[in-house]
């Protein structure tokens, strides 16, 4: 098994990731939202790719702010499909807005996006596939599964021997924390 781990400390693009985000904990909703957003928008490219157009994702859906991102039209579609900066993909941007309303709803379901996750979890990769494709749009298996494993809810984001992954297990994520729930 090849792991992240091995390619990553020390690369330009992919060490600050690893190091600092990968497999670690979060529960800002803006945070969470453009994870996903990174996950949806890597499906089928390199992760290399998504993250040499982070910042201009970034920039372009307005700081992953869910609010504003929820309230883009055809203008706003239209102005990310025309920037050269990012990966301008129309079903994925589609899904990133979508996404964005499907948030919104969950603060009065569940309190917000994080709140929705810690309700669920734990749950084994297939129910949170399930779960997704319930709530959320362009969310097959590997979107899922890197969303969460970069969060924390799923584990195997580091090599056991790797520097990262004693960091991350100091912070207790969701994955070392709970046994499966049974399935939904």
């Amino acid at each position: 098994m090849s792991w992240y781990c091995d390619i990553a400390p020390g690369h330009p693009v992919h060490g600050p990731y690893h190091d600092a985000e990968y497999g670690f904990p979060a529960s800002d909703e803006a945070v969470l939202f453009e994870r996903l957003a990174l996950e949806i928008m890597q499906a089928g490219l390199s992760w290399e790719i998504v993250l040499k157009k982070r910042a201009s994702l970034f920039k372009a859906f307005d700081g992953f702010k869910v609010d504003r991102v929820a309230r883009y039209g055809e203008e706003q579609t239209e102005r990310l499909l025309a920037d050269a900066g990012i990966i301008r993909n129309r079903r994925k941007v589609a899904a990133i807005i979508e996404n964005a309303n499907r948030i919104k709803a969950l603060r009065k379901s569940h309190g917000g996006f994080h709140a929705w996750i810690d309700a669920h979890h734990p749950l084994s990769k297939e129910d949170w596939v399930k779960l997704f494709k319930k709530n959320f749009v362009f969310t097959g298996g590997e979107v899922v599964n890197e969303f969460l494993v970069s969060l924390g809810y799923l584990p195997g984001a580091h090599r056991p021997d790797c520097k990262v992954a004693k960091k991350i297990a100091k912070l207790k994520p969701a994955w070392m924390r709970a046994a499966t729930k049974p399935a939904i």
